[in-house]
């Protein structure tokens, strides 16, 4: 092989091998790619873990923090070392244990002092006393065995008022017990459900054969005859046509829907508060005629407080959403550092907001000529329930275990030319006989309230 032979053979061999140079270069660049393939992996992960964290704990880590420092309810322990083991953020359950030997029902005063841990403590509640003291006044104590009224502001879940009366047991608090039958108050929960599920609107026409508030499985068949009478959804609703509800639970919701709806609403579940709420009890069997009972309240199985019939009341000014009650607005120790904070929070989404806004025209259709409207007669003429929209529906049972009348009211009122509302919630169990009606406590509560709203305005 000759000189220039050796030399070209040369010249290709440099050119297919790469300068050191060259070869790092390529070697970073690999590198590099790597590294943001590693980061695209971890960032993905990550975001995995907070979505997992998410959907247990409602929070994503971090971010809570930082709104609640911005906020200013993050506490701080002093540099020294604090004295107070209950200056970390407390949750409603603590609380529950901090005020455990406290009774909050047909409460006075604004704040109250207790001791915890030898320590002196003071809470401010949520509640309107001046509210409070007025329906404390009006309770027919003679002609009833129970009474349970709350009063609550439905955007942020604050308690305005809450007063019980229990005849044979003054510990108990009726406003929190739920060992009440829901009767027709269930019926807000079928009529979301059917809203959504049903396509049904105010003016969706059905039939039902027989009485109106009677139940026979006779009335469940799906048939018209000359016999059949004709009823908007908005009329049955407000009338409270059992027949009607009841095929709408056997026919168009069946067992899974309405187990579903009543649980978003609330039902079997624990919700957070600062005193102790028992939960409302809903159990469905696979007897089509039970869904037709349960789906109108006709039946003795299932159980409402009055503190969630607030709070059923209060998604249709929520989006659809349930929020959670709150009653201690805050607990201090004796420095003057708070050591609880309540804050707004929801529970979960219930129904969209479109099923709201006719949830909220069928309760204001039942006011004007619905089982209700004899305890709101002449409200368009009254000088304070005329500025106002007005609500409702009712229920009414007879508990054969507990020989008593269960009477319901829940419902809300607005003013018309000002964003201020309240939800109200009212159960009575009258005596032997029948004294004031739950209605009749909604309608005084309402104008109470406002009365003193309108004045403060005038005020300011």
């Amino acid at each position: 092989m000759n000189l220039s032979t050796r030399h070209r053979k040369r010249k290709i061999s440099i050119s297919q091998n790469p300068s050191w140079k060259t070869y790092q270069a390529t070697t970073n660049r690999n590198s590099f790619k790597k590294i943001l393939k590693r980061i695209g992996t971890y960032t993905g992960l990550l975001f995995f873990f907070l979505a997992l964290v998410y959907s247990i704990t409602g929070e994503i880590p971090g971010l809570t923090y930082l709104q609640d420092r911005k906020e200013g309810r993050v506490i701080h322990d002093d540099k020294t070392g604090s004295e107070n083991t209950f200056l970390n953020r407390l949750h409603k359950n603590d609380v529950q244990v901090l005020i455990a030997n406290k009774s909050i029902v047909n409460w006075t005063e604004k704040t109250f002092h207790f001791v915890s841990n030898g320590q002196t403590l003071i809470a401010k509640t949520t509640l309107d006393i001046s509210l409070q003291n007025y329906l404390a006044e009006k309770l027919d104590r003679v002609n009833s065995r129970h009474i349970g009224i709350v009063v609550m502001d439905p955007s942020t879940g604050k308690v305005l008022s809450m007063i019980g009366f229990d005849k044979t047991d003054s510990s108990n608090n009726p406003s929190t017990d739920s060992q009440f039958l829901a009767a027709s108050i269930f019926k807000i929960v079928t009529a979301a459900a059917a809203i959504e599920k049903c396509g049904f609107n105010p003016k969706t026409i059905l039939t039902y054969n027989g009485g109106k508030h009677t139940l026979y499985k006779s009335q469940l068949k799906n048939r018209k005859n000359r016999y059949s009478n004709k009823i908007t959804f908005r009329d049955s609703f407000a009338q409270s046509v059992n027949p009607v509800f009841g095929k709408i639970g056997v026919h168009c919701l069946g067992k899974i829907e309405l187990q579903k709806y009543a649980e978003a609403f609330g039902f079997n579940r624990n919700i957070p508060f600062e005193i102790p709420l028992a939960p409302s009890l809903i159990s469905l069997s696979d007897n089509p005629y039970q869904w037709a009972e349960i789906a109108s309240g006709f039946n003795r199985e299932t159980t409402l407080s009055p503190l969630h019939g607030a709070l059923i009341t209060s998604v249709i000014f929520n989006q659809g959403m349930l929020v959670e009650p709150t009653v201690i607005e805050v607990i201090a120790n004796g420095k003057g550092e708070s050591i609880y904070q309540s804050r707004l929070a929801t529970l979960n989404r219930v129904i969209t907001p479109g099923a709201s806004k006719i949830i909220y025209e069928l309760m204001k259709a039942t006011i004007k000529f619905g089982t209700p409207k004899k305890a709101f007669r002449g409200h368009r003429t009254d000088k304070i329930l005329s500025k106002l929209h007005i609500g409702g529906k009712t229920g009414s049972i007879y508990n054969k275990a507990r020989n008593s009348r269960y009477d319901w009211f829940v419902g809300f009122a607005e003013r018309k030319d000002a964003p201020n509302k309240l939800v109200i919630s009212v159960l009575v169990a009258h005596d032997k006989y029948i004294g004031k009606r739950a209605s009749s406590y909604a309608r005084l509560a309402i104008k109470h309230y406002f009365r003193n709203d309108f004045i403060k305005n005038k005020k300011s």
